[in-house]
């Protein structure tokens, strides 16, 4: 097999049958004599199989248009010539971010925000391939060529092989614990019990990514545990928060240190039961002691189910907080506060192909490396959700304050290109009604929130600094009504709606716009180190 099927395939969203192609040894020639009797052995299930159909006759038309891609040399490159090379393949990455930065963003012909991602639907996917392909072949060359192991060359190889890890658009979902975040994820994912909720109350500091499982048809959840020092260092501080507020009156302690008094509690409660009381940090880091410290010393732990309800209910420990539920009863020992990030790998959903969805704390975390990936990952997200109730989200400050803690990193340099408000539990205001009351309130009440926030939003002087106002959008969204359609139809449920934001990001993903875009800036950078003499590429 070579890198046009393959890439073709990967872009097409048929990543699951590149394997049966190779073993069937089809290349480019053999890939563009494919009859239907072929595809009917190659691709027996019918969605795939109608899909690669609908992408032959297209690359078959284009190919009898004689649309061939520019020559692009790969060898015999001069010192220093490679950024020059690299420009005839480049899709222009001029002016790559839609509708943000008023000052100083880039703009098109008109004087209007230029876009960050067009989706091209007249583009050549064959084009494409070849391109992506002409590209790695300069970035093989590029490696070859840095013979020292100077810092610079390292750092060049690493950005290299790191071309290789498809870029994701992150949608960052943000909400206070109990903002109906998980319900509205499930939902959007039509996985209605994918992530746990209900019986057990969130937990304020994991961080949960849900993406497809591209390998397996199973559910899958990767659990990533902070370090032995990460926890020492936070025990200490959990230590401390709670010998000073007992030392206070707690009449007079205002509301964040009373939620952190109580996320102390909980964390040191879950871990330890009642055996921390009057330990010292140390003791309750001795690992003989305490056998639940032994996880901090492993590997990430894989979770392997073949449904999501039998993942989800594996998953609770490691991710929610208990109550005094029955359920919770049955489950001896929680982890939660060990866990620094679950990954979450879904099979066959259409809306995680190129698409990530992160649940995230409100802001930072006490906990050092908790809260640098926090921050990484606000930077890199390209659209944020802020959720809560919608009989709160005007009033609320805490949502507001969401915005304001992260308006820093998405708005000095990060990826965002949209922030979506949105209001869950829609449902709510109408459920003291009956039939085309309960309607007519829902939706009277969702128009009017949706105007109140929209008015809120033109006060964000601070963050609209940075974003204008087609990046801002208000959603009132009931997850509830979703799933059993009782009063409200599915489109006024408006899940529907942020499918198709995920949807559109899925199409406007291009594998081979960010590899060459990310290849772009490593051979600007080896160009100018050359020219200053700081890399040294043998010919």
């Amino acid at each position: 097999m070579d890198d046009f099927v393959r890439d073709t395939l990967a872009q097409a969203g048929l990543s699951d049958w590149i394997k049966v192609f190779k073993d069937e040894g089809i290349d480019t020639e053999t890939f563009y004599m494919l009859q239907d009797a072929n595809i009917e052995k190659l691709i027996p299930k019918m969605g795939p199989n109608l899909k690669f159909k609908k992408l032959l006759r297209r690359l078959k038309a284009e190919q009898t248009q004689n649309e061939s891609p520019n020559h692009f040399p790969t060898h015999g490159h001069q010192k220093g010539e490679e950024a020059t090379d690299m420009t005839e393949v480049l899709p222009s990455t001029s002016g790559t971010e839609q509708g943000k930065r008023k000052s100083g963003q880039q703009l098109d012909s008109k004087g209007q925000p230029a876009a960050k991602r067009k989706c091209e639907t007249n583009s050549s996917t064959e084009r494409e391939a070849k391109i992506l392909s002409e590209v790695r072949n300069i970035m093989e060359d590029i490696t070859a060529k840095l013979q020292d192991d100077s810092d610079l060359n390292k750092f060049l190889k690493e950005k290299i092989e790191n071309l290789e890890t498809e870029k994701r658009e992150l949608v960052g979902v943000f909400g206070k614990t109990g903002a109906g975040k998980t319900s509205l994820i499930n939902a959007v994912l039509e996985e209605e019990n994918l992530l746990p909720c209900g019986r057990v109350k969130a937990c304020t500091s994991v961080m949960i990514k849900v993406e497809a499982n591209r390998h397996n048809k199973k559910y899958e959840a990767e659990i990533e545990f902070i370090s032995p020092e990460d926890w020492e260092d936070e025990l200490g501080s959990l230590l401390c928060i709670i010998e000073k507020r007992d030392k206070k009156i707690q009449d007079n302690d205002d509301y964040d240190t009373r939620e952190e008094y109580r996320d102390a509690l909980d964390k040191l409660s879950a871990l330890y039961g009642e055996e921390w009381r009057g330990k010292s940090c140390k003791q309750l880091m001795d690992r003989k002691c305490f056998n639940i410290l032994e996880i901090l010393y492993s590997t990430p732990k894989t979770l392997v189910f073949d449904s999501a309800d039998d993942l989800s209910a594996d998953m609770v420990k490691y991710t929610r907080v208990p109550t005094k539920e029955k359920a919770c009863e049955e489950i001896k020992q929680w982890y939660w506060p060990l866990v620094k990030c679950v990954t979450i790998r879904v099979p066959d959903n259409p809306f995680l192909q190129h698409v990530t969805l992160v649940d995230l704390p409100g802001n930072g975390d006490r906990n050092k490396s908790r809260d640098t990936m926090w921050k990484g990952i606000v930077a890199d997200c390209s659209t944020v959700w802020v959720v809560g109730e919608i009989n709160r989200i005007g009033t609320e400050k805490e949502l507001w304050d969401i915005l304001d803690e992260i308006e820093s990193l998405i708005g000095n340099g990060g990826e965002c290109q949209r922030i979506h408000i949105i209001g869950t539990k829609s449902d709510d205001s109408g459920k003291k009604l009956n039939g085309d009351e309960a309607r007519t309130s829902i939706l009277e009440t969702n128009s009017n929130v949706k105007e109140y926030v929209r008015e809120e939003i033109n006060q964000l002087t601070k963050i609209k600094k940075h974003f204008s106002d087609e990046c801002f959008q208000v959603f009132t969204v009931s997850a509830t009504e979703f799933f059993m359609t009782e009063v409200l139809t599915l489109e006024e449920t408006e899940i529907p709606k942020l499918q198709e934001v995920l949807q559109n990001l899925n199409d406007c993903h291009s594998e081979t716009l960010n590899y060459v875009s990310g290849a772009h800036g490593i051979l600007s950078l080896v160009h100018g180190a050359s020219k200053r003499k700081e890399v040294r590429i043998t010919s």
